[in-house]
């Protein structure tokens, strides 16, 4: 069995509203409410965030804070990486869901040989990319990164020079291309999605297991 290393990663800049980077110190609180020393057992590292950033109004439209995203994906990528060639076990907390590419981007950087697989437990798909997007919120898009699929078939918005390039950056965030194929995707209890996610799960048909099925089969 593999060393744990916690990686705390509070950052909530790929969200729409500020909030989720508090989750860390929210679990860490109940666990000393509970008197469970979880989070004393092991060596933890802090990823250093940008969330100071929400509050610059200067931004893109279509992928907001996305510079901002890239690095803090990067440097979460990197932490992934460092643990696995250590052989340590990474277990990441995050705050939103744009810090999944990070993680997955560590992963296959520390195994570039290897087949990468997600499943992936959310009500949302988080396929958009800045051309689909209808909120501009990055925490919509991390999957679609790691997949590096920008869903062009649904494209709906002009998206900057400047925009595009920080896109590139992140799909090629740990180690360029392609992270993870979209036949070694699984979704469950995905069930908020817009039709430009609708057409790219179908296309490529990714399997979603209905909360239904899951109530009906069990876990």
């Amino acid at each position: 069995m593999k060393e744990i290393k916690l990686i705390k990663n509070r950052s909530d800049i790929g969200a729409g509203t500020r909030g989720s980077d508090l989750g860390i110190d929210a679990i860490e609180i109940a666990a000393i409410n509970k008197n469970d020393d979880y989070f004393n057992l092991y060596a933890y590292e802090n990823v250093e965030t940008e969330n100071e950033t929400i509050y610059n109004k200067v931004n893109n439209s279509f992928a907001k804070r996305i510079g901002s995203v890239v690095n803090v994906c990067t440097r979460l990528s990197n932490s992934v990486e460092n643990s696995l060639k250590n052989n340590t076990y990474p277990v990441v907390l995050s705050g939103d869901h744009s810090s999944a590419l990070g993680t997955i981007s560590g992963i296959k950087a520390a195994h570039p040989e290897k087949t990468i697989g997600v499943v992936w437990v959310d009500a949302h798909a988080d396929v958009h990319s800045p051309y689909t997007s209808p909120s501009g919120n990055i925490h919509g898009m991390p999957l679609a990164a790691a997949l590096a699929d920008d869903n062009l078939d649904f494209k709906i918005n002009d998206v900057s020079e400047e925009t595009v390039g920080l896109w590139d950056k992140m799909k090629n965030i740990g180690i360029e291309g392609q992270k993870v194929k979209h036949e070694h995707v699984v979704y469950f209890g995905v069930r908020d999605t817009e039709e430009p996610e609708e057409g790219l799960i179908a296309k490529n048909e990714i399997k979603n297991y209905s909360v239904a099925e899951m109530r009906y089969r069990g876990f």
